[in-house]
């Protein structure tokens, strides 16, 4: 169905993304395309579904993909027919009806069905309520994602290229996406950071700087292989660091017992009455010898640290990072926030059916769930004196609180990595200690005056946490709001370490049933 050979893709700027990628997609296959941030699983889709042309190798399929991309913007000035490549056929079936049929028979190319397809599709991702004729720019982000997932029920493609599907889909929705990969005949490659999702595809592709890696399993098998693969490496990084001392070791014993003959050497000649001419030689000769011990330890030594080296680039980003939060001050059970018979309003519209009554205590794990629209945002906002309720009464007790969006907005785009990590320097750390810890979350030399406005989700998330380190006092209550939207799944397993290191109390908004699940949640608020 779909064959790439040797396929690989150069950036305008020369820089070599991917390099002699060679995979087989066969017909119903269901494929997790994953990888790292910047590793190009993004543009092997676009490579796959003809967006983009690859700078070596050659792309086969059976038949043209159905491609969803991450980002649908390109598409706000058509209506959801035009978008979804329809308009045509369902004008020439419309003109049919109405007797025009001549020049329409060819349009409509006997697909007499086109116009069932689209209701039940609209239907089952419970979109009945839009036009097709709407602009796209009209939808919210879930629905547009629901359109073009729609989109394969009228299509009927033999292949399906997703790239994060569920990033804008709310709890229901996800569910329907999840019910409809399962059952669905065609064959799939998706990317996404979505476990819950990948679980459902039976094949792992992981692409990295190597090429492509196959894993003949879901995506929990995939990461008890990869265990099974960092235990491995874990063990030869021990033994290689082993190896290492004993070389360093056998040097020193090696050049002391060197040194300790040839001092006897010395003194022996020097008693015998050797000519001096006879001693500088023999001395010469003696440091030749030392210096060839030297160099062919040496050399060992260096290869064995060159092997410790390329072994431990191959850790993975997490290992390389410690967070160290404190634990909040406050005691286990404070009340800190106590909500009765609360409401808010917008347009003299109340958001909830129902007041709310609701206790927060120190220390819980907290899941705030509803649909898109339920009033979620807003209670955080509450929870945080942003807003005062127009009805009810609340109170809160003082205590420090890190509210993280989604854009990580903690982060100030107009400043550069050092002088953001500077702005969280509340204990006059030296530059140098800063510049230590932007080492630990990964951020280099290079990076310390880039600015802030350029960097990924994943890196502002790593910064972000980075400064929370550095301004040495954990907060009482962190809340996180759709936190793992713009992250791969390696930077979510970073987020999700560093939240089981905090011991303080967390409120978290999340359709990620998976993560929810990681940071060990306790209770869930369903709005």
């Amino acid at each position: 169905m779909l064959i790439l050979q040797n396929i690989s893709y150069t950036h305008p700027n020369k820089e070599l993304l991917f390099d002699t990628i060679n995979f087989t997609v066969n017909t119903n296959e269901k494929i997790a395309l994953i990888g790292n941030n910047g590793t190009g699983k993004s543009t092997l889709l676009k490579i796959i579904a003809g967006k983009l042309q690859p700078s070596n190798g050659q792309v086969r399929c059976g038949s043209e993909p159905y491609y969803i991309p991450q980002i649908f913007g390109q598409y706000n000035d058509l209506t959801i027919a035009q978008a979804l490549q329809i308009e045509e056929k369902l004008t020439a079936l419309k003109e049919i009806l109405e007797g025009n049929v001549s020049d329409n028979l060819n349009a409509l190319n006997d697909d007499w069905t086109i116009e069932e397809r689209c209701n039940n599709a609209l239907k089952y991702w419970q979109l009945t309520d839009l036009d097709l004729s709407q602009k796209i720019e009209t939808l919210s982000g879930g629905q547009k994602t629901k359109v073009f997932l729609a989109g394969i029920s009228i299509h009927q493609p033999e292949l399906v290229l997703l790239d994060e599907p569920s990033n804008h889909l709310d709890v229901t929705a996800r569910q329907l996406l999840y019910d409809f990969i399962q059952s669905t005949s065609s064959a799939l490659i998706v990317v996404s950071h979505d476990r819950k999702l990948l679980n459902l595809l039976n094949t792992v592709f992981e692409l990295s700087k190597r090429g492509i890696s196959v894993y003949g399993g879901n995506y929990d098998f995939y990461a008890e292989q990869k265990q099974i693969e960092q235990n491995a490496l874990n063990q030869d990084l021990h033994s290689k660091e082993k190896a290492l001392r004993k070389a360093k070791e056998k040097e020193r014993e090696t050049l002391e017992r060197q040194q300790k003959l040839d001092a006897r050497g010395k003194k022996k000649q020097e008693k015998a009455g050797v000519a001096r001419i006879m001693i500088n030689t023999l001395r010469n000769n003696a440091e030749n010898s030392t210096s060839k011990i030297k160099g062919m330890h040496a050399e060992k030594i260096d290869g064995i640290s060159h092997e410790l080296q390329e072994l431990r680039s191959a850790l993975p980003e997490i290992d390389k990072m410690k967070f160290g939060f404190d634990n909040s001050s406050l005691h286990k059970g404070k009340i800190l926030f106590n909500a009765k018979e609360i409401n808010y309003s917008y347009d003299n519209e109340f958001i909830w059916k129902q007041n709310l009554n609701i206790q927060i205590t120190s220390g819980e794990r907290i899941a705030l769930k509803g649909s898109n629209g339920s009033g979620k945002t807003t209670l955080i906002k509450l929870i945080l004196g942003k807003l005062e309720p127009k009805t009810g009464t609340l109170s809160r007790a003082e205590n420090t609180s890190v509210y993280i969006d989604q854009d990580y907005s903690l982060i100030d785009n107009q400043l550069k990595v050092y002088e953001q990590a500077q702005q969280f320097n509340t204990t006059a750390l030296q530059e140098h200690e800063i510049k230590m810890r932007l080492n630990r979350f990964l951020f280099t030399r290079e990076d310390w005056d880039k600015p802030c406005n350029v960097l990924s989700g994943g890196e502002k998330m790593r910064l972000m946490l980075c400064c929370l380190t550095i301004s040495n006092q954990s907060p009482d209550s962190i809340i996180l709001d759709e936190p793992t939207n713009n992250l791969d799944i390696q930077n979510i397993e970073i987020l999700t370490a560093a939240i089981n290191e905090f011991k303080g109390t967390l409120i978290v908004i999340s359709h990620d049933e998976y993560f929810l699940e990681q940071i060990n949640i306790e209770r869930t608020i369903l709005l």
